[in-house]
């Protein structure tokens, strides 16, 4: 007897051109899943951002809602005018600028003292880590209750050194010094992170030969190491940047803006304007010039990072 195999009733796609079927079909869509959550991130942000911009041409404040109406550009040219505006301009700056030149100063001193792989450095490292793992409110909270003049320690240190009515957050003068030694303290730790991980990611050749021929320490640093650790610099110093300028849980947690107006920041600025003054339409005109300049900050140090980067593929 003979047997016959079976066959597929007529009609029906054989099992392996289904499943190339199918494996093409999943190939094509495999591009827009993968894409899915960069979308929705994009619209988070883009959503709240469009918000913002819609809600900054308008004249808008909850305690007088029947006002509300469409303005243009009326939030900004006041802007241009107005002495808080530019208070504010001026307060973000130097805290950015203090903040950020401290740390990236202390960050680097203190990486290269880490560089050489050892157990006392690795622990070093690690302990370095604590002021990072802190919430910014928290270490705000901590350092008030350390200035505090009738119990807190450094209040007390500085007693007994002569300084006894230093005024800490508590006077114009010394309020900015104040909130950018808590910040340097919490935020130090980032920059040490970054340039430890530049500097151990460096080829060790041009280090052996400068021993071997030996040339000075000064000017290892200065010719080899830092060059090849700018791409590094100007990364941690981009991150540090766009934090410091957007910085507002340290310095509400500290002073609220004040004394007077000595610490208003941006964010502080529309913080207040929103859930104080119930002033929308000015708080999102705010946000608005601090995303115009992030974005301009952003774009400066982008293109300085790709002239390194073309500038190290021409060297290699």
């Amino acid at each position: 007897m003979s047997h016959s195999a079976p066959t597929l009733p007529p009609g029906l796609p054989l099992p392996a051109a289904a499943n190339r079927r199918r494996t093409r079909r999943a190939d094509a869509w495999l591009p827009y899943l993968l894409s899915l959550p960069a979308l929705l991130v994009c619209i988070g942000i883009l959503v709240p951002f469009v918000t913002a911009l819609w809600y900054s041409l308008q004249r808008y404040n909850l305690a007088m809602p029947f006002t509300r109406g469409f303005i243009g550009l009326e939030h900004y040219q006041e802007f241009l005018s107005d002495p808080a505006f530019w208070n504010t301009l001026r307060v973000s700056a130097v805290f950015t600028l203090a903040t950020v030149g401290v740390e990236l100063l202390l960050g680097l001193g203190i990486a290269l003292l880490l560089w050489r792989r050892s157990r006392v450095n690795d622990a070093a490292a690690v302990v370095l880590l604590l002021p990072l793992m802190t919430a910014p409110a928290l270490a705000s909270l901590m350092w008030k209750l350390m200035t505090n003049p009738g119990f807190g320690v450094l209040a007390w240190a500085a007693a007994q050194v002569g300084a006894g009515d230093f005024r800490w957050a508590s006077a114009p003068s010394s309020a900015m010094f104040t909130v950018v030694l808590v910040d340097v303290w919490v935020y130090t730790p980032f920059m040490v992170i970054l340039l430890l991980a530049g500097l151990r990611s460096l080829p060790p050749q041009p280090f052996e030969a400068a021993r071997l021929d030996g040339v000075p320490a000064h000017f290892v640093l200065l010719r080899i190491t830092l060059p090849m650790l700018a791409p590094f610099l100007l990364t941690a110093t981009l991150f540090r940047t766009l934090d410091s300028i957007q910085q507002f849980d340290i310095v509400y947690a500290m002073t609220q803006g004040g004394p007077g107006d000595a610490l208003m920041v941006f964010q502080v600025q529309a913080y207040l304007e929103f859930f104080q003054y119930t002033n929308v339409g000015r708080s999102a005109a705010l946000l608005v010039v601090l995303w115009a300049v992030t974005y301009a900050l952003s774009r400066l140090f982008i293109r300085h990072w790709m002239r390194l980067r073309q500038g190290g593929r021409a060297h290699g």
